[in-house]
C-alpha cells in the first residue's frame, strides 16, 4: 500500500491553521515557530498517530489535535538539534535551519514553545474521555523526557556510547521510543483494549529501530540535496550509528530483518494495519 498522503494533507492544513498567540510583542518568535513547523517533510509521526487510529475505525480528522502536537514536538527536538551546541547544522528540510535564519536565541526558544503549546493543545483541543487524554500526556511525556527523547540525545552527545547494547539504547530513546508514542496514542485514542496496546506497542518499537537503522544509513548514502539536511554528519561530528558500529552492509541487512519483523508484527494485530504497512514500507525505502 503506499504512503497516505490524504493523511499527510490533513495534517499540514491543521498545522496552517494553529495560531499561537498575537501579540506583536512576540511576533519575531511567532514566526520562527511556524518557519520551522510548516517546513514540509512527510509528516511521518502525526501520519502514524492518525493511521493507527484510523485502523481501529477512528475518523483521523478526530485525532488530529494530538497529531498536531507530535508533529510540534518532532519539529522542537530538530530546531534543537540543529544548534551549534548539538549537531551545528546549517541546512533542515532544503532551507536554513532555524537559528540561521533567526539566532539561537530565538530558536532556543521557538523550540521550547513548540513543545510547551504541543500539551496545551492536546489538553484543550483532543476530544476525548479525561482518562484517556490523561494516557495520552503520560505517554507523549514519558518518550520525550529522561526515559525517551531527551535521555537519548543525553547519550548522543555525552561521548559514553561505545558497544552494541548502548548503541541500541540510545537509538531506541532519541529515535524509536518518540515513534512508538505515536502508534501507541493512536491506540489510545482508539480506546483498544491493554492486550491489543501491548501487541501494538511490540509493532511500534520495531518500525521506530527500523527508521533509526535506516536514518543512519541515509546518512552515508545519502545525497544532501536529496536528504535537505547535510549529509555525512555523524562521521563529522564522530558519532556512534549503526554503521560505524556494523558496517553498511550489514546494518543494510539489519533494516531488511527489522522491516520483515515489523511487517510481521502487523499480522498479529486486529482492524485494518493496511496503511500502517505502508508507512512502515515506505520508512524502509525512503531516500530522505
Amino acid at each position: 500500500m503506499a504512503y497516505p498522503d490524504d493523511l499527510v494533507e490533513l495534517v499540514d492544513g491543521f498545522l496552517e491553521e494553529l495560531r499561537f498567540g498575537e501579540a506583536p510583542s512576540v511576533s519575531p518568535l511567532l514566526e520562527a515557530m511556524r518557519y520551522s513547523l510548516l517546513g514540509g517533510g512527510k509528516r511521518i509521526r502525526p501520519v502514524l498517530l492518525l493511521a493507527a487510529a484510523q485502523a481501529y475505525g477512528v475518523d483521523p480528522a478526530a485525532a488530529l489535535p494530538t497529531a498536531a502536537a507530535l508533529e510540534m514536538i518532532h519539529t522542537y527536538s530538530l530546531i534543537h538539534d540543529d544548534l551549534p551546541a548539538f549537531d551545528d547544522d546549517v541546512l533542515r528540510r532544503g532551507q536554513p535551519t532555524c537559528h540561521v535564519k533567526f539566532g539561537e536565541a530565538v530558536a532556543i526558544l521557538a523550540g521550547d514553545a513548540l513543545f510547551a503549546e504541543a500539551f496545551r493543545l492536546i489538553c484543550e483541543r483532543q476530544e476525548a474521555e479525561p482518562a484517556v487524554t490523561l494516557a495520552v500526556v503520560q505517554e507523549i511525556s514519558e518518550a520525550t523526557g529522561v526515559k525517551g527523547m531527551v535521555g537519548g540525545q543525553y547519550l548522543d552527545v555525552s561521548g559514553l556510547v561505545t558497544g552494541e547494547a548502548q548503541l541500541k539504547l540510545l537509538h531506541r530513546l532519541k529515535t524509536g521510543r518518540l515513534i512508538a508514542a505515536c502508534v501507541n496514542s493512536g491506540g489510545l485514542l482508539a480506546g483498544v483494549s491493554a492486550s491489543e496496546l501491548e501487541v501494538l506497542a511490540g509493532f511500534a518499537a520495531e518500525l521506530g529501530l527500523l527508521f533509526q537503522i535506516k536514518d543512519d544509513i541515509l546518512d552515508v548514502v545519502g545525497d544532501t540535496e536529496v536528504l535537505g539536511k547535510q549529509a555525512g554528519a555523524d562521521a563529522r561530528l564522530k558519532r556512534s550509528t549503526y554503521v560505524s558500529v556494523y558496517g553498511l552492509k550489514t546494518a543494510q541487512e539489519l533494516a531488511r530483518r527489522s522491516l520483515s519483523r515489523a511487517l510481521a508484527a502487523l499480522d498479529g494485530i486486529q482492524g485494518r494495519m493496511g496503511t500502517l504497512a505502508g508507512i512502515t514500507n515506505y520508512i524502509y525505502e525512503r531516500q530522505r
